[in-house]
């Protein structure tokens, strides 16, 4: 099993909870965007030196609240492999709509290409208008009454472009015509003819894995169908056991026959403490602050049903204590927190883990000091020895 992190990209937020500020009337200034840079930065370093496989951004636009602040996850990504040894840098997800697919075919292959093949491509298709429509794109959110015709619009052009960026990675000359992008466009003069292909200069030397926000049935199938690692997220055991058993099977009814955990990647919200409360205390914040925020737009829609109910509401906000019995949330002591991520590894085939330790309104200390103690007091629990040298089953090391 392989263990990742991932972060929501925060500023630093000691006010963050159920009694801190509204969400829409947090406003952040020019400083502390460039301080949680230097945080990020740091934290990569210690994701690196304590044994992380890899480290995942997000991406997001125009957030003065301040929880997601990172533009431009290939960037940051590519400054950050420059000052560590061996962690891979991902993105959680490149919200594919918002970009030229060809503008980000070429900035993922270049910084692979400069940093050996430490890159993971991540891609999604957005969630929020503020940012979607001032880029030129749509989504459907619970800002726009779920607009079916945007989030029509949405799933064509991303499709779309996903067909280019694959074509452009796997073949050395190409040309895509549809019904959103011309590559080349036609009737284009160059040196005395006409341009009929492209080439993408640099590319990737090999073949790229591709991670896909796994949301819907109708992604899922999609995800399926093009052999994308679907990643889960927010869901209780009970459903992810049945979504990877039916992504496992559409993949066999699209050829492509796979075991239940090979082309899936699991994200759970985890922290960790010497002592169960501890854990809790350090959590709830984040959680409650995270709650605040998403709930409006539907995010936590994909928990079971709370007590007494026959659906979930669409937004629904739970407590950390609902979090943690549905075990969206692993938060305890190590023997806890590692016994709950053994019986995920049980039930699902688990290959892929990424842990999101970042809770907002942990200090920067506090987090790293998170990752350090689940490399050194919960992955041995796990038969995995996590160092600066990477990963390794403690068998395999004995």
């Amino acid at each position: 099993m392989r263990i990742d992190t991932n972060i929501l990209g925060a500023v630093r937020m000691p006010d963050a909870g159920a009694d801190g500020p509204p969400a829409t009337s947090r406003r952040y200034g020019r400083g502390d965007y460039a301080t949680a840079y230097r945080d990020f930065v740091a934290l990569s370093t210690v994701a690196d030196e304590v044994g992380f496989d890899t480290f995942w951004y997000t991406e997001h636009h125009f957030q003065h609240e301040g929880y997601e602040v990172v533009p431009n996850q290939i960037l940051l990504g590519l400054y950050c492999a420059a000052v560590t040894k061996r962690i891979s840098f991902g993105q959680m997800f490149n919200i594919v709509p918002q970009w030229n697919p060809l503008r980000l075919a070429e900035d993922f292959a270049a910084a692979d290409v400069l940093t050996g093949g430490r890159m993971r491509f991540g891609v999604g298709r957005g969630t929020v208008p503020r940012e979607m429509q001032t880029l030129g794109a749509r989504i459907e959110s619970g800002d726009n009454a779920m607009d079916a015709a945007a989030e029509q619009a949405n799933r064509e052009r991303f499709a779309e472009a996903m067909a280019a960026i694959r074509l452009a990675f796997g073949q050395d000359r190409f040309a895509h015509h549809g019904k959103h992008f011309a590559f080349p466009p036609e009737g284009i003069p160059d040196r005395g003819g006409f341009v009929s292909g492209l080439t993408l200069v640099p590319n990737v030397t090999r073949e790229v894995e591709i991670y896909q926000a796994c949301t819907s049935p109708r992604t899922m199938d999609y995800v399926a169908e093009h052999g994308h690692i679907g990643v889960y997220t927010r869901q209780s055991p009970r459903r992810l056991a049945e979504a990877w058993q039916k992504h496992a099977e559409l993949t066999g009814e699209h050829g492509r026959p796979t075991e239940v955990g090979e082309e899936q990647m699991l994200v759970l919200h985890v922290n960790v403490a010497p002592t169960h409360e501890e854990a809790v205390a350090l959590a709830r914040p984040g959680h409650d602050e995270l709650a605040k925020l998403l709930a409006p737009y539907g995010r936590f829609a994909t928990y079971d049903p709370p007590e007494g109910m026959d659906a979930t509401p669409f937004d629904y906000a739970p407590t950390l204590e609902e979090s943690m019995r549905q075990r969206i949330y692993l938060v305890g002591d190590f023997d806890e927190v590692a016994g709950q991520l053994a019986g995920y590894r049980e039930l699902l085939g688990l290959r892929r883990l990424s842990v999101s330790m970042d809770a907002l309104g942990l200090t920067p200390q506090q987090h790293q000091d998170q990752l350090r103690m689940f490399a050194a007091e919960v992955a041995p629990r796990l038969g995995i020895e996590m160092s600066g040298d990477g990963q390794r089953t403690l068998e395999a090391a004995a």
